[in-house]
């Protein structure tokens, strides 16, 4: 197997009111308030186009993940027989990126309101995605 270096630097950050991860839902379809995306000022201009009413995919590092888990139980029921990772949408996982569908609800400079957002403040993004056929 051929050996890579892969770098993803965050291009902006999640600001919620969702502090604790306890708090957070484990879908934005399951009541996920409103965020804004904080984008650096570099990355501005990447933003051209986007319209309210736009669905997004944000894409996150999920920065508070435990990376040495392969097998969880789904949805975090213990009842539930352990399953690998890869089957799941757990959070914890080799490399826990997050995938969340979201709406661009307002748009203030380098900051997209978005919803429903599931993410902790605080949560790097590492990219936006359209949704194709989203407009």
């Amino acid at each position: 197997m051929t050996s890579y270096d892969l770098i993803a630097r965050p291009i902006g950050r999640v600001s919620s009111d969702l502090i604790s991860l306890a708090d957070a839902p484990k879908q934005g379809s399951e009541g996920g308030p409103e965020a804004w995306i904080e984008l650096e000022e570099t990355y501005a201009p990447g933003l051209a186009g986007i319209k309210v009413g736009q669905l997004l995919i944000v894409v996150t590092w999920l920065h508070h993940a435990r990376r040495d888990l392969l097998k969880v139980h789904p949805r975090d029921d213990q009842a539930a027989p352990l399953a690998g990772v890869f089957l799941t949408r757990s959070a914890d996982r080799p490399n826990p990126i997050g995938l969340h569908p979201v709406t661009v609800k307002a748009i203030d400079g380098t900051r997209l309101r978005v919803g429903p957002l599931e993410a902790v403040d605080g949560t790097p993004v590492i990219d936006l995605k359209p949704v194709i056929g989203g407009e």
